[in-house]
């Protein structure tokens, strides 16, 4: 378990004092994939950098299974550091070292028999799927394998956790949604508790079973990511959520009103929402906005409509969308 204990951080710079994190308590269960999220600004790198005492808080505490990580001696930290490793969107790989040695290089540092590290880093590299590129350099592989490899060397010293920061923010769509399944399997698989840093809402929604979201250096509102993410209650998630502004989208209230749609892991079907409820309810609507997205045959986004006919059609819209399972309907 990781508890963050009103944690709080200042840097000191020419412009005068900058209060990075502003009194964080959080608290991450273990086996989570727990994802902080925000724009840029908000303090996250900071906080990740806070967790293994990369950066040292001005005030408050980290506890790790019991440990107060600020007051371990350089020995004790360097141990615990072990457990606690870390991805980057970098990669931050050795360039003159071939996958496999970079793959070796933290259980050298931790002493282990070179044979014996050999083995454990062609174990690693099965389980990221690159076996092939055990003597390939980093130079000739992809952003993707590149990232694989970085996976595979995190977990040489058989860590407890993993923080990820912005570990996917360089890569392509396709190659995101691979990492992410290779996160989401080794953390079914070893147990690893894992930290995601991001500014993508989309990476929390595939991945994360909780968020916490970072304003100003402060928790602006955290949970379960369906419900934050299905009924956002602060203004730093709502403009997460409503990234179009939405909720800010003109529509003359005379003549139509507004219901918003949460898709939040909806099946997707071959029937069209929208287009069925005009068929069988003769109800019509005006779609003024819309982000959705399918990950694995479920749908996530928003709707915002506009239903024009008097408050008689407006009732029966809303009527009926309500009956729409993983569908959650607003009145706006």
């Amino acid at each position: 378990m990781i508890e963050i204990v009103k944690l709080s951080k200042t840097f000191q710079t020419a412009g005068g004092k900058v209060e990075a994190l502003k009194n964080i308590d959080l608290t991450i269960e273990d086996g989570d994939i727990y994802g902080i999220i925000g724009m840029s600004g908000a303090g996250k790198s900071t906080l990740v950098r806070c967790i293994n005492m990369l950066e040292r808080p001005s005030e408050g505490s980290v506890i790790i299974d019991g440990k107060d990580m600020g007051s371990l001696s350089a020995k004790g930290l360097r141990e615990a550091r072990r457990e606690i490793t870390m991805i980057f969107q970098g990669f931050n790989l050795l360039m003159q070292r071939n996958c496999l040695k970079n793959v070796c290089f933290p259980m050298e540092l931790a002493g282990m028999k070179s044979a014996d590290a050999k083995k454990k880093a062609m174990e690693l590299l099965e389980l990221v799927g690159l076996p092939d590129k055990a003597k390939a350099y980093p130079a000739q592989l992809s952003g993707g394998q590149q990232q694989r490899v970085a996976i595979a060397r995190a977990l040489a010293t058989n860590p407890k956790v993993l923080l990820c920061d912005e570990a996917t923010s360089a890569l392509d769509p396709n190659t995101t949604h691979s990492i992410l399944e290779l996160i989401k399997d080794i953390n079914k698989k070893l147990g690893i508790t894992v930290v995601v840093i991001t500014h993508q809402m989309s990476v929390v929604q595939e991945i994360c079973n909780k968020v916490a979201i970072l304003d100003g250096g402060e928790v602006a509102e955290e949970g379960l990511v369906g419900t934050v993410f299905s009924s956002p209650k602060s203004a730093a998630a709502r403009r997460l959520v409503f990234p179009n502004g939405a909720d800010e989208m003109v529509s003359n209230p005379a003549n139509e009103k507004r219901i918003r749609l949460i898709f939040n892991g909806a099946h997707s079907a071959g029937t069209p929402l929208i287009a069925t409820m005009a068929a069988e309810k003769k109800i019509l609507t005006n779609i003024l906005s819309a982000t959705t997205r399918c990950v694995d045959d479920k749908v996530y986004g928003t709707m915002l409509l506009g239903v024009p006919g008097g408050e008689e059609k407006y009732m029966q819209a809303l009527e009926y969308l309500q009956g729409v399972s993983d569908v959650i309907v607003e009145e706006v």
